[in-house]
């Protein structure tokens, strides 16, 4: 299926969650945001929230600084 992650194109297997997004994509399930069609999915919720083909999935990385 394909998706748009984080502004560009990517094709991906069917019915993945989002925790196994992140996993296949290498990024840790802490310190991040992620928003499926511009509405954020709790962490809590990473395993259940499904990635439907056409879906919008923006990652965010939160960053410390001053």
């Amino acid at each position: 299926m394909k998706i748009s992650l984080n502004g560009e194109e990517c094709e991906l297997r069917d019915g993945l969650t989002v925790a196994q997004l992140l996993a296949e994509i290498g990024t840790p399930p802490t310190g991040i945001a992620v928003a499926r069609n511009d509405e954020v999915i709790r962490r809590s919720a990473h395993e259940q929230a499904i990635v439907h083909p056409g879906d919008r999935i923006e990652i965010i990385k939160a960053v410390a600084g001053g």
